[in-house]
């Protein structure tokens, strides 16, 4: 049965902390008094100020617990009950204004149980506001509950004193069994989610990890909750222990239990009708919208729920999109976008540049014994319509999927490839080079694309967004190891095996090409890298450039770690540090990350270089200036195919014709789809090329002279 206790009326909004936790000289309220950290002065309520109040319809339990500032005007509180100790800062005779709500500034129609009010507050029927700390000019209405109580964590994964070990929250991250669980945290960065659902045969580094995550928490009972200035909450039903930053705009949310709302002036937060959200962190500047249900859960900044979206035990990254569908167990670097009702994904790892269509099932979870399967996918991961896939399963970066039921697990380990399943010939088939084969326009728009809208303003983990960087070389060169081993047929087939977890052959498809273009791209690569290097640092000359080249005996190896790439040793070498206490703590960590993504450029110069001088079977000692100008000759005819396709791969839009059918003339689906002629994408990359053998012809100027 339910469990009502009874308490003397007299009671109500003190003892908020239980004595036994309440440190020697302290009162209930000395957390308050340290996390309200304005200015204002207060004081009592004179004699005339009480009448006022009385005469109002207000009510106290007692009136010398009521403290003012000195701008205080009685006559804009009206028909409230207060409880406990309550600050009350300036009020003025001022309405504020909000997207076309109006609210006169002062407390109505409110039960308000031990807080603190900023200058200039709007707070009407709130039907029981209970410990908060509410900034100035914020505006709440027509809301039944914000209450914080006394062991409020607000989404992190700590415990207060006194509370047992089963009662903390883990975030079970890309593994159903818990296996890979880590402790939510707020300030958690995509790569601090990785390492530690990572490496789990590492007792120490699991540890310190959960060591670093408890130092920035303080453990003690009795924290208020907070709403920051310039906050908006409308129309809401039950918030209770959420911390919110300031500039927030919620309205018609259902229930917010247990969260940190990040949010500032140039970061505005927002969450809207229906949501219910329990139990996670909420990055600066998210958008939570109509209906999304999310449980145990990380969203780093300016990512976005919509539409219905569920999201549970899972990290979402920055810059991501989730709309209508349903999202399990599962950690997302930043960049990922899936919009559609019927998609599913649980209990993966997704790399960063995903696209989810609709229909596509990541994850038929229970094809063992216990739900237990994993999914990896490489940056630029995309299963297309209907796809549906089986744990465990893994993939190289760019990986498209046709439309299909993939009936067995995949380890498909060939980048920017096309896979999919020929159910007639009951054949998995494998067309490497897909995208610079025949979608060059969405593979270079993309690159474009998530560096154009990565909105955050704290970029700790420098993340890389070109096609082109040191993990898809890397992938493509362990690929020119395997597709020389094959033998293809006349049309360029070979068969093999090793690709999914079935009987039948693998076929792979276009092997000369693929092995041709994957050599050019690894060249292109390298002769790129060269060229910035030159043109950002001046050089005026070949040998200028050759003195600071430092080729490595062996080529790099890189890992993605939250969408920021990172050497092996370099990762190794941080592992090293944290568990021999050299480094002491999460910003420790994220200070190393912001040394690494400064070190970027130059780590990824020397793996162009060493990787240049691979695939071309040259010594440093022959790579010469003749040679290099060599290169960039051959990069401009790259460069020019690239954008010849990018072109091309567009233009099939507009030749099909049954995409032409549904228009009764060309300019009727000009206007509606927009003119070839005038696509905006186009004409910037024409205009980059044009720019590009301006700078080769200049550069290969100053290598002659």
């Amino acid at each position: 049965m339910n469990i009502i206790k009874k308490h003397p009326v007299n009671k109500l909004g003190y003892n908020f902390v239980e004595e036994k936790y309440i440190p020697e000289g302290k009162d209930e309220y000395y957390l308050r008094n340290s996390q309200n950290t304005g200015n204002t002065v207060y004081r009592k309520l004179s004699s005339q100020e009480i009448e006022v109040l009385v005469h109002n319809r207000n009510t106290s339990d007692n009136w010398d617990l009521i403290f003012v500032s000195s701008f205080f005007n009685a006559e804009l509180v009206k028909n409230c009950k207060f409880y406990g100790l309550v600050r009350i800062g300036n009020l003025q005779p001022l309405y504020l204004e909000f997207h076309n709500l109006r609210m006169p500034v002062g407390l109505y129609n409110s039960t308000i149980i031990s807080c603190d009010f900023g200058d200039n507050i709007c707070i009407d029927n709130v039907n029981y506001l209970s410990h908060y700390i509410i900034g100035n000019e914020v505006m709440i209405a027509n809301v039944n509950e914000i209450a914080a109580t006394e062991k409020a964590k607000f989404g992190n994964g700590i415990i207060t004193e006194g509370e047992e070990e089963d009662t903390r929250v883990w975030m079970e991250l890309c593994n159903e069994n818990g296996g890979r669980k880590v402790l939510p945290f707020d300030g958690m960065l995509p790569g601090d989610a990785y390492l530690w659902s990572k490496y789990r045969t590492d007792e120490i580094l699991l540890d310190k990890f959960k060591e670093f995550t408890l130092q920035k928490f303080d453990s003690r009972r009795g924290y208020y909750g907070k709403i920051g200035d310039r906050t908006v909450i409308k129309n809401c039903r039950i918030l209770k222990d959420v911390l919110i930053g300031t500039d927030a705009y919620l309205k018609g949310a259902n229930k917010l239990k247990n969260l940190t709302i990040n949010s500032d002036a140039e970061r505005t937060a927002q969450i809207g009708e229906g949501c219910e959200m329990v139990n996670g962190i909420v990055g600066y500047g998210c958008r939570i919208f109509y209906g999304v249900k999310a449980v145990r859960f990380v969203m780093a900044s300016h990512s976005q729920l919509k539409y219905g979206a569920r999201l549970l035990n899972s990290y979402l990254g920055n810059n991501s999109t989730i709309s209508c569908c349903e999202v399990l167990n599962s950690l997302i670097f930043p960049a990922h976008e899936q919009h559609h009702n019927n998609s599913f994904l649980c209990a993966s790892l997704l790399m960063g540049q995903s696209n989810m269509a609709a229909g596509a099932t990541i994850g038929s979870n229970h094809n063992s014994r216990s739900p237990d399967g994993e999914i990896i996918a490489g940056r630029g991961f995309w299963p297309g319509l209907c796809v549906s896939l089986k744990h465990n399963s893994k993939f190289a970066s760019f990986i498209i999927l046709a439309k299909g039921d993939f009936p067995a697990e995949l380890n498909i380990p060939i980048p920017f490839s096309l896979v999919s399943n020929d159910v007639a010939r009951d054949t998995l088939v494998i067309m490497p080079g897909y995208w610079f084969m025949y979608n060059m326009y969405a593979l270079e728009r993309n690159a474009w694309k998530y560096a154009d809208r990565d909105r955050r303003t704290d970029k700790i983990q420098h993340l890389e967004y070109d096609y082109l960087a040191p993990d898809t070389i890397n992938e493509l060169f362990d690929a020119l190891k395997l597709l020389n081993t094959l033998e293809p047929n006349e049309e360029g087939i070979a068969e093999t095996s090793g690709f999914e977890n079935t009987s039948r052959a693998t076929e792979i498809i276009k092997v000369p090409q693929a092995v041709t273009l994957f050599a050019e791209l690894i060249r292109y690569y390298g002769t790129m890298q060269l060229l910035h290097h030159f043109v950002n640092n001046k050089f005026s000359s070949f040998d200028a450039l050759k003195k600071i080249l430092s080729a490595k005996i062996q080529r790099s190896q890189w890992l993605n770690i939250g969408g920021q790439l990172m050497q092996q040793g370099e990762v190794d070498a941080l592992k090293r540090n944290i568990k021999s206490g050299k480094i002491k703590s999460w910003e420790e960590v994220h200070a190393y990350y912001i040394n690494q993504g400064e070190n970027y450029l130059k780590d990824k110069l020397y793996h162009a270089y060493t990787s240049l001088l691979e695939i071309l079977s040259i010594t440093p000692r022959q790579f010469t200036a003749d040679f290099f100008i060599d290169l960039l000759q051959k990069a401009v005819e790259t460069k020019s195919w690239m954008c010849k396709e990018i072109y091309e791969s567009r233009a099939k839009d507009y030749s099909n014709p049954f995409r032409k059918m549904v228009y009764d003339t060309r300019e009727e689906m000009n206007k509606v789809v927009g003119s070839l002629e005038d696509n905006s994408f186009i004409q910037q990359q024409t205009g980059k090329l044009d720019e590009f053998k301006k700078q080769v012809k200049s550069v290969i100027k100053k290598l002659k002279s």
